[in-house]
């Protein structure tokens, strides 16, 4: 790890290479001076070089140009044409007639203003007796018949705009996605190393998304926004065009304030935004650094420091929604203002004689229709506008030519495969790392038929050779040949089937382990063979593979489904299947990249007795990390720093007594200490007596603790049957048996009102205030209907010289209360918006700092979940906090104020005239439900276009993600293949859901129609009848029907109550969610002071994500006051757990740990922890000062000495005080602007700030090149003195002056003593410093 660790890191300090003799050196010579340790590593890290700055001048022009071409992506310009690029002549036709509805549809809503002006001027005719009975009631029914056509009509040309712009949306957005896939799949690896797979996956999932939803029904929506507005003027000028002009100063009036309103929302929700971005930034680093913020204590601290920009963005969120609440307000005012203007001008134009009472209504209802239909128009372009952004990110994919391509033809394909490989000269660069070159003038020949092995220190190459013979990328200079064809010249699908790779995670697909070994046919002449030919292939390979047995007990056999990424199988049982897969096609080349070394003992001997007998009589390139493996190789090449420094057969290595021999001599007297399986076997035996005990006392207390503890594995009956024997089974589900699994709890709606109701406690008054306002806001409507009848009325007088003064008086009188309502209205809609904005704005503050703060007191269990990454829980932050407000104050005043219009539009209504009214009243649910559904169905057809491609979306993501997989076996036409199918299921199953839900859409927008015509006709006969008059009619009339429609509409303003509730439940479930070991809890003995012996008493664990895997089987460990132990051994042999037990992140199964003689599980967890300071491998600092970071340290408050002092201690005090802004020099996000060992040697100074009794190190310089390292363990050394100091290392150089070094194997120790005794021992330590030894050999 070492060699590739300081290489990777290489580049970061000015020095460079220059200085990495020093670890060859740091065994044997004394450190360097001081002085010039406290020299070294200082150098400011110059900000991020600017991205344009080119990455590539180190090369020449030749190899740059290979690197680029391996990544560039093309610009490009996407307009409408684009856009729609893939539509079929099908797809144009049907939005033709499509945007021919859509317009018809939009045209509809002004006509009807003509009938209803047309109907005013009947009934006034009859009650001026120029109509007799009998015309009246034909020219009504007349009227009335209109309404009827233009319902019918509206039905129609609704449904067939919205689901033909629905089906072509969907049809072009899959051509899309499907290209988009094809595109992904011809692409060289290298272009996904630089975007990286997730990305690719973002953009198949939310960015098709995001296009689909700009090309679907809002296109229908717009266009028929955009028809209304111009046939509503069209109607106006025709009637009547000097009114229509007067009137045109409401669109300009409504426009501006729109316009104005959305400048302030967009200027501060940017703002908003930006605030909770930096939040929601602290809240990352926080989480994604959570062991760290445990192990210091800092929860609180982070807290406030994440609370500080929710309070920003509060101010900023406040100023949105009270923009908002302004703007509706001016909205109101001004449709009142309008009414009362025409009436005003109108009755001047009817006393002139100029125009008639019915013109002047359908020109006053036109022109309201058509300025607020404009105001339709903005948020559906804007969808358009991002559809347009996120398809010139998917095109630039799509257009671009892959250098590297397995879908072409071109190229040759060889008649006879011998399978002789050779590398010529090669010098390779991975394009994602332009800067490190990987491999430097390799020439190797691996001979046809035989098994050539590569060894060597990780980093050094080896799986470099693997990707170019597979032709993953192009080397920068040099040629492979195969059978002395260069492999550039062949085809390159043709190439890939002559190979087989298992590499050292196997991927599995998601589907059936049948399927998955028949994935290997693929490309061969056995694809198309009959069933039976491949069954017989496919059982016979899993035979060679070690796989048939244990498949065959499995219940479905090969039909068992292995689940997503095969997680539903061991490690040991993926990789015989993909081995399996690898020989089922009987290549004539297999390349096996470290395919045993993620195994444990027992699978590795299984897998490796299958790897042999697949190697038999094939080329083989095998890549190994124990050697016992590969020493029957007719070829060993040893590898470093990228270039071959011995080769030969296993007995001709030896007799070099070089780097070979050395690994060699250690690995064998290790593998004497090493367990055997029988051994591992026993120790779980013993393992599960121990749990049995400990299980069976758990039950009795779990009453009490339910709830806490592991989460039991879901797969469990399948894990039982998967596992290799019946005892690895019991150990788990016993240690999982007394630790119930809390299922989600079901909440009652008044529940979680309550819950959200309790963090606005503070705010009632207010609210009862913004809830009154509510109520007359509500009370406009029937309020208006008086007003509106009052006017009619007023002007229906027959004009003559003797009523003109009358008639101007009264039309004055009601047109100033128009305006005096307008006044109220804007009041009261403005008063309430503010008000509940500040309200909700106070409560999705205070959501997410309780949020936060739960999260934070979580134990660490909680984030090794996959569903709780850091990403998850950032977004949980940002989004459900936001949907929380559904629920709050401002859904309240809007239901208060829809039901105060009902009521009152009812009452009015029934105490004007109570036989219309109820004809009218019955007519409302419809009316009501129209406004409703109209808005629901809109955003229905949102949530539909996301949530149908979730299930092709994961496929496609699936896919790309194991890319290498995907290529290696040449699958990318069958994947292509499914997935096109999977899409189109889609759209069957979407289109039949759009056929169906789009009737109930068309219904809500001409449902409308029949409503007007049952009122009119009813309305008209009791008129006819002479029982109610004009003002009766129109008082009743407009307060109940048009009070049931700005009730429907109100609806449109109220926030999303489902996703309200389901978050509001999600925050209940975090709230309640009680940790085993709980940060907030006062429980356990206090801890006054440590002495710092600590002791491990047959501790077993298992991380509770993964049960199936022990890590500690029974340590036995003691450490005495002061003393300085080192921890050390392969990777996952439970070193780093044993630190994160001693922190307390977990507590063992069984066993216990013991500090100063008392349990440390029954001391209280945050005293304890104040004691222990932790430096881990990957020091965590987070954004602010440099003195903020190193305080985060204290537990309590510390002198500015105290901080000096532990910076001399960690070295970095001279190289804070070189620095122009000295200790409040702001370090970036995640501490990006200091080098590596600057940022270990704050973290370092910010453990001593605590002065603590126990230090413990986690790998703390292993990240780091030679010379930060020097710097770095110095320091650490420094700071080790006098206390207990446990280190794990990586590096055995680093830890030789330890009083005792503990070797791990699989979870307990083999091997403990002084590094000279150790050494002497010649055992698996001695293994280990040799094999470093290897790492360091030029």
């Amino acid at each position: 790890m070492a060699g590739s660790a300081s290489e990777k890191t290489g580049g970061a300090t000015p020095a460079g290479h220059a200085s990495s003799h020093l670890t060859t050196t740091a065994a044997t010579t004394k450190p360097k001076g001081s002085e010039e340790l406290e020299k070294a590593d200082s150098q400011v890290v110059p900000a991020k070089r600017s991205l344009d700055s080119d990455p590539y001048r180190h090369l020449s022009d030749e190899e740059a140009k290979v690197i680029k071409d391996q990544v560039y992506t093309p610009d490009v310009k996407v307009g409408i044409a684009t856009l729609y690029r893939y539509a079929s002549r099908n797809d144009l036709l049907i939005m033709a007639v499509a945007a021919m509805s859509a317009i018809a549809s939009g045209a509809a809503l002004p006509l009807m203003t003509v009938i209803f002006g047309n109907l005013q001027g009947t009934f006034q005719g009859y009650f001026q007796q120029e109509i007799s009975y009998d015309d009246f009631t034909g020219e009504l029914g007349h009227l009335v018949l209109y309404f009827v056509y233009l319902a019918i009509g509206e039905f129609v040309t609704a449904y067939i705009a919205t689901v033909g712009f629905i089906y072509t949306g969907e049809h072009v957005s899959a051509k899309i996605r499907e290209h988009y896939l094809e595109s992904c799949m011809k692409q060289n690896i290298g272009f996904f190393d630089k975007l990286g797979a997730g990305e690719v996956t973002t953009r198949i999932t939310a960015d098709t998304n995001l296009i689909q939803e700009g090309i679907s029904e809002k296109v229908g929506l717009t266009l028929a926004a955009v028809a209304t507005f111009v046939a509503a003027f069209v109607i106006g000028f025709v009637s009547y065009w000097k009114l229509t002009l007067i009137l045109l100063s409401t669109v300009v009036a409504l426009m501006l304030c729109m316009g104005g309103g959305s400048r302030f929302i967009v200027k501060y929700s940017k703002q908003n935004i930006g605030a909770y971005a930096e939040g929601g930034s602290v809240a990352e680093e926080v989480i994604s650094s959570v062991r760290n913020a445990v192990a210091f204590g800092t929860q609180d601290r982070l807290a406030r420091q994440y609370d500080t920009h929710l309070t920003r963005a509060e101010f900023f969120g406040f100023r949105v929604k009270g923009a908002i609440g302004m703007m509706i307000g001016c909205m109101m005012a001004i449709l009142y203002l309008n009414y009362g203007l025409a009436f005003w001008m109108g009755s001047r134009f009817l006393v002139d004689g100029a125009v008639p009472l019915s013109k002047i209504l359908t020109v006053m209802m036109s022109v309201m229709i058509g300025a607020f239909n404009l105001g339709n128009v903005a948020p559906n372009i804007q969808a358009f506008t991002t559809a347009l952004g996120a398809a010139a990110k998917i095109y630039s994919t799509i257009d671009r030519l892959s250098p590297i391509d397995p879908s072409s033809d071109a190229g040759a394909k060889l008649e006879h495969v011998k399978g002789t490989i050779r590398l010529e000269n090669i010098k390779h660069i991975y394009p994602s790392r332009p800067e490190v070159v990987v491999m430097e003038d390799v020439t190797l020949t691996v001979p046809a038929g035989k098994t050539t092995a590569l060894v060597g220190a990780s980093g050094s190459g080896k799986s470099t050779i693997v990707g170019l013979v597979e032709r993953f990328y192009s080397p920068i200079e040099g040629t492979v040949y195969l059978d002395d064809v260069d492999i550039s010249t062949l085809n390159l699908r043709w190439l890939r089937q002559q190979i087989s790779l298992v590499s050292q995670e196997p991927t599995l697909f998601s589907t059936t382990i049948y399927q998955n070994i028949r994935h290997g046919l693929i490309g061969t002449q056995w694809e198309h063979e009959s069933p039976e030919k491949q069954e017989e292939r496919i059982y016979e390979a899993a035979k060679k593979a070690n796989a048939h047995d244990f498949v065959t007990v499995l219940p479905e056999g090969y039909q068992t489904h292995v689940g997503e990424r095969g997680f539903l199988l061991s490690g040991g049982q993926k990789q015989r299947i993909a081995i399996a897969r690898a020989i089922v096609s009987d290549p004539k080349i297999l390349l096996l990249d470290e395919a045993t070394s993620a195994l444990d003992t027992k699978s590795e001997g299984v897998v490796q007795a299958a790897l042999e007998v697949a190697a038999e009589g094939r080329t083989t390139i095998t890549i190994a990390h124990r050697l016992s493996t590969i020493k029957d190789a007719q070829n060993i090449v040893v590898m470093s720093q990228g270039r071959i420094v011995e080769q030969g057969t296993h007995d001709e290595l030896l007799e070099k007594r070089g780097a070979y021999y050395n690994l060699v001599t250690a690995q064998a007297i290790a593998a004497v200490n090493e367990m055997s399986a029988e051994e591992a076997e026993a120790l779980d035996q013993e393992a599960k007596k121990v749990l049995i005990r400990k299980a069976s006392a758990q039950n009795k207390q779990s009453d009490t603790g339910a709830g806490t503890g592991y989460a039991d594995d879901p797969d469990d009956d399948i894990a039982a049957k998967l596992q290799k024997s019946t005892t690895t089974k019991s150990v788990s589900s016993l240690a999982l048996a007394g630790r119930n699994k809390d299922g989600p709890v079901k909440y009652s709606l008044w529940t979680l009102i309550k819950l959200i109701a309790s963090f606005n406690r503070q705010e009632w008054k207010l609210m009862i205030v913004a809830l009154i306002f509510a109520i007359i806001c509500g009370g406009g409507n029937p309020v208006q209907a008086v007003f509106f009848a009052k006017l009619i009325n007023a002007l229906s007088v027959p004009i003559n010289p003797a009523t003109i003064p009358g008639i101007q008086s009264e039309t004055s009188f009601w047109c100033l209360m128009y305006l005096m309502l307008a006044i109220v209205m804007f009041i009261a809609y403005s008063t309430q918006g503010i008000i509940f904005a500040k309200c909700s704005e106070r409560l999705v503050h205070r959501v997410r700092d309780m949020a936060f703060r739960s999260m934070l007191r979580q134990d660490v269990e909680f984030f090794d979940l996959d569903a709780n990454s850091a990403g998850a829980l950032t977004s949980f932050l940002s989004t459900e906090a936001t949907h929380v407000a559904g629920l709050s104050g401002a859904t309240l005043g809007t239901l208060l104020s829809v039901f105060t219009t009902l009521v009152s539009a009812c009452t009015l209504g029934l105490a004007m005239g109570w036989k219309l009214a109820l004809v009218c009243i019955a007519t409302m649910p419809i009316v009501i439900g129209c406004g409703f559904f109209r808005f629901w169905m809109l955003a229905h057809y949102q949530r539909r276009g996301k949530k149908a491609y979730a299930g092709s979306a994961s496929y496609a993501s699936e896919a790309i993600t194991a890319i290498r997989t995907v290529a290696s076996l040449t699958r990318e036409d069958d994947v292509l293949q499914q997935y096109k199918e999977s899409l189109a299921a889609q759209q069957r199953a979407s289109l039949r859901s759009v056929l169906k839900s789009s009737l109930l859409y068309a219904a809500s927008q001409s449902l409308m129609f029949l409503a007007f015509a049952l009122g009119f006709w009813y309305g008209g006969t009791l008129i006819a009848k002479l029982e109610y008059n004009m003002f009766q009619f129109f008082v009743v009339f407009s307060s109940v029907i048009f009070g049931a429609q700005s009730a429907g509409s109100v609806f449109s303003f109220a926030p999303d109550m489902g996703k309200a509730a389901e978050a509001s439940r999600e925050l209940k479930t975090l709230f309640d969610r009680k940790p085993v070991i709980d940060t907030w809890s006062a429980e356990g003995d206090k801890v006054e002071a440590i002495d710092g012996s600590i002791e491990f008493r047959d501790v077993h664990f298992r991380y509770p994500t993964r049960p199936e895997q022990p890590v500690l089987r029974g340590l036995n460990l003691s450490v005495s006051p002061g003393q300085y132990i080192a921890l050390v051994g392969a990777s996952g042999c439970g070193k780093s757990t044993t630190i994160a037990l001693l922190e307390r992140f977990y507590n063992p199964l069984a066993g216990g740990i013991f500090v100063d003689g008392k349990e440390i599980s029954s001391l209280n967890v945050n005293e304890y922890r104040s004691f222990i300071a932790l430096v881990s491998q990957e020091p965590t600092l987070y954004q602010g000062t440099i003195k903020d970071n190193i305080l985060l340290g204290a537990p309590t408050d510390v002198t500015d000495d105290q901080i000096k002092f532990a910076c001399k201690e960690a070295n970095i005090y001279d190289f804070i005080l070189s620095l122009p802004e000295g200790f409040n020099t702001v370090v970036g996000s995640k501490g990006a602007l200091l080098s590596g060992g600057q940022k270990q040697r704050i973290a370092i100074a910010r453990a001593l700030v605590r002065d603590p009794k126990i230090l413990l190190l986690d790998e703390a310089t292993s990240a780091l090149d030679s010379e930060s390292e020097h710097v770095v363990q110095a320091a650490l050394d420094k700071a080790a003195k006098g206390r207990t100091t446990i280190a794990v290392a990586h590096r055995l150089s680093t830890i030789q002056k330890a009083d005792i070094i503990y070797v791990f194997d699989q979870g307990r120790i083999v091997e403990q003593g002084t590094h000279s005794h150790l050494m002497q021992k010649n055992g698996r330590y001695a293994e280990l410093v040799n094999l470093q030894s290897l790492e360091k050999h030029r």
